[in-house]
């Protein structure tokens, strides 16, 4: 890990990283109010050769690289979250009894009610969500992704499941093949033909 930068070098780097140049990184971080562009520049210049600037500028760019390499293990993550997530980690649900009229005489009229309240969407990680909405009518959706698919994909992954394949010769007896230890090339193209259409040649 890079070495603890000031605040003025983090926001300096972090410039850099945004794509800024050098001088407009600089002004974004420093105090240049009274000091011209050259002098900018050069001072510029010098924080950017500074070793843990380099060091910090490249452990983003590493990061960057991560988040957007495809792994084994960060699909499965990914899987992972969607099919062990809880809809009570984004919704509060509850039956309440609410005042809905009012009779002749003024007095309210009770009915039981469906509350459903969402969290913040910078508390939850909108990742798993696959649809919010709200009809025209007032129709409340909210849907997660599929959780049954991630798991099976995941027990897929893990050796959980086995799909049995059944090869069957011809009017369905058993598939004859010469010697049951070594394999000929014409077992072989036997085989191949029953895998691709069902019937060995004659």
């Amino acid at each position: 890990m890079a070495q603890r930068l000031t605040t003025k070098q983090e926001r300096y780097v972090q410039g850099l990283f945004a794509g800024l140049s050098q001088r407009e990184a600089y002004k974004k971080a420093y105090d240049c109010e009274n000091m011209s562009d050259k002098t900018i520049d050069e001072a510029a210049c010098r924080a950017a050769a500074d070793s843990k600037i380099i060091a910090r500028l490249s452990e983003l760019e590493d990061e960057l690289k991560y988040r957007n390499m495809a792994t084994i293990e960060r699909v499965l993550s990914e899987y992972a979250k969607i099919g062990f997530a809880d809809i009570k980690d984004f919704l509060a649900f509850r039956t309440e009894k609410t005042v809905v009229d009012h009779d002749d005489q003024g007095k309210p009229i009770y009915d039981y009610k469906q509350i459903v309240d969402t969290k913040p969407s910078d508390e939850i990680d909108g990742s798993l969500i696959n649809e919010v909405s709200i009809s025209k009518d007032g129709t409340f959706k909210f849907k997660l992704h599929d959780k049954k698919a991630a798991l099976d994909m995941i027990g897929k992954h893990l050796g959980m499941f086995t799909d049995k394949v059944e090869l069957t010769g011809a009017d369905g007896g058993p598939v004859e093949i010469s010697n049951l230890s070594v394999l000929t090339d014409d077992d072989l193209k036997k085989v191949i033909e029953i895998i691709e259409q069902g019937q060995p040649s004659n």
